[in-house]
């Protein structure tokens, strides 16, 4: 068996859903083929074991022949060693392909994930995100895990209509009508349960992404006083929730009394009329014994095959997510031929706003709107498609990768990750790191140290401890070009002013832009833009422009 994961998932094919689970299929087909040929060996091997003890009652018993009775004895051991030996090895490669599925579908989510950037969360919810990684990939798992059984309960059923026509053939014909009749009426009740499942799939998704927004937001909520509001809409959203699984549980309780009602039938027909033939003389008691047998047998391949048929419409409906994320585009794409790494020593521009940031020094951005402030730094940072320039370079000529090493933007989006406080920050040893902290000025943040451990989110900690553990972490980062949005609108005013004097040196020599419209930032600025309009109206020093811009003058001061 390989190792799992696998280093490289593969590219898939997500032009739908039945083509990606063909393609997960053909990732896993050795193991696949494996599983098929021992839950053939499997199921066959059951399948002949009511026909060896009819043989053995005919042959050994009723003609009272022990050397008969040994050999079929012994041939009912063999079949009994297969049946285990094949069962363990036919489970080992289902654990496989289901485990190997699943981790692949992982790594091509968080791939993708990573490659849409900024854009996933404006193309779906990430209650969407989170059930592939929860739900999907387990029904996703079972319709590979599924293939073996099914294959094998099909031979099998296949081989006892044949041992039952040689017999008998109104018996196998019982078998050989029953069996396509059995699969009938199960379609029929595939087909409202793969749309219930689906609404149902759809409105746990909602609810998930609301439960992430309400805990994400809970401060503001209480804040607000909105939280009751919220949990009054939540606790709509989840007795919606619950009335659609009753209407999937409603449906898969009818396909479950069918997977026993349905299969029963066909075994009582076959045993009546097995023993009406007993009676009659035109089968042997041996062979009622099989059939009965056989029928018995039946129900398990039967239900297998309607299991499979419940299984992979499970896995189609969640391939169809699977594909839908799959299929998603970034805004912001690469070039076909990226060009030459720019200079990050250059002056980084934008030609859309006017504004150039100059090399060594910190510049701080003063914008009319917070939105026209958001849209300089995204082209800055080729978050979104523009014509900003680095060294003269266009941003829109380098690979992403290229451009995140050299460029940094920072905002209070980013969320700190759960663990200890020293990996959270990053960084290469502790004396940069606690540098970070002072001049973030959160060394009160951690009393205990950079061994403290960050929960999910950093929710323990305030609003304004966030941010200067987020600034911390820009910090630590060092890039060559570091943009800072908004990065003390948190932090009261003696906060902000010690801030702003440590980040001048901190970030001595290197370029800096801070998107902002506090004074006390302002004033430790090199050069400040204003912008207006989404255009830079004037340029210079935050007293200069209070002097000479009363727009900036009544922005700044309001």
């Amino acid at each position: 068996m390989r190792a799992l994961p696998v280093p490289d998932p593969g590219i898939a094919d997500h032009r739908s859903a039945g083509r990606y689970l063909w393609w997960l299929a053909r990732q896993h087909r050795p193991t696949i083929l494996i599983g098929m040929l021992w839950g053939t060996a499997w199921m066959v091997s059951q399948a002949l074991v009511p026909g060896a003890v009819g043989r053995a009652i005919d042959a050994g018993i009723a003609a009272r022949n022990l050397h008969a009775l040994l050999a079929w004895s012994g041939v009912l051991l063999a079949l009994g060693i297969v049946q285990a030996v094949s069962g363990v090895l036919r489970h080992r490669a289902n654990v496989f392909n289901w485990l190997g599925s699943a981790y692949r579908t992982i790594q091509l989510t968080v791939r993708q994930a990573g490659r849409l950037g900024a854009t996933l969360p404006k193309r779906i919810a990430s209650g969407e995100v989170v059930s592939i990684g929860t739900s999907d990939i387990r029904h996703i798992g079972d319709a590979l895990d599924i293939l073996s059984r099914a294959t094998g309960s099909l031979v099998a059923v296949v081989v006892v209509a044949v041992l039952l026509l040689r017999a008998s053939v109104p018996l196998g014909l019982v078998v050989v009508l029953g069996v396509p009749a059995l699969m009938g009426v199960v379609a029929l009740l595939i087909r409202p349960l793969h749309r219930r499942q689906q609404a149902y799939r759809d409105s746990q998704a909602a609810l998930t992404n609301r439960a992430t927004d309400i805990v994400a937001g809970l401060r503001v909520l209480r804040g607000a006083g909105g939280e009751a509001a919220f949990a009054a809409r939540y606790r709509t959203g989840s007795q919606g929730l619950r009335r659609a699984g009753v209407r999937v549980a409603r449906v898969e309780s009818w396909l479950e009394a069918a997977q026993f009602l349905l299969p029963g039938i066909v075994v009582t027909v076959v045993t009546w009329l097995g023993a009406r033939f007993a009676l009659a003389g035109r089968i042997t008691p041996g062979q009622l014994v099989a059939f009965y047998g056989y029928a018995m047998f039946l129900i398990s391949p039967l239900r297998q095959l309607t299991e499979a048929v419940d299984k992979l419409i499970r896995g189609h409906v969640a391939a169809r997510r699977v594909v839908r994320l799959l299929r998603l585009t970034p805004e912001v794409a690469d070039p076909a031929a990226p060009t030459r790494r720019p200079d990050p020593s250059g002056d980084l521009t934008d030609p859309e706003s006017g504004l150039t940031i100059h090399s060594g020094l910190l510049t701080a951005l003063a914008a009319a709107t917070p939105e026209e402030a958001v849209m300089v730094a995204d082209r800055l940072g080729r978050y979104r498609d523009g014509a900003a320039t680095l060294d003269g370079v266009p941003l829109r000529e380098l690979d992403r990768a290229t451009v995140r090493e050299l460029i940094l933007v920072a905002d209070n989006d980013a969320r700190l990750f759960t663990g200890p406080l020293r990996e959270t920050l990053g960084g290469r040893d502790d004396s940069g790191r606690r540098a970070a902290l002072h001049t973030a000025d959160a060394g009160d943040v951690v009393p205990d140290g950079l061994d403290v451990r960050v929960a999910e989110r950093g929710r323990e900690f305030s609003g304004g401890q966030q941010q200067r553990l987020r600034l911390a972490r820009a910090l630590l980062a060092d890039p060559p070009v570091l943009i800072l949005v908004e990065p003390t609108s948190a932090v009261d005013a003696h906060t902000e002013a010690r801030i702003a004097a440590r980040l001048r040196d901190a970030r001595a020599g290197r370029t800096t832009l801070v998107v902002t419209t506090s004074p006390l930032v302002l004033d430790r600025a090199d050069e400040v833009a204003y912008v207006e309009d989404g255009r830079v109206r004037a340029v210079g020093t935050h007293r200069g422009l209070l002097a000479d811009e009363p727009a900036y003058a009544a922005l700044v001061t309001r």
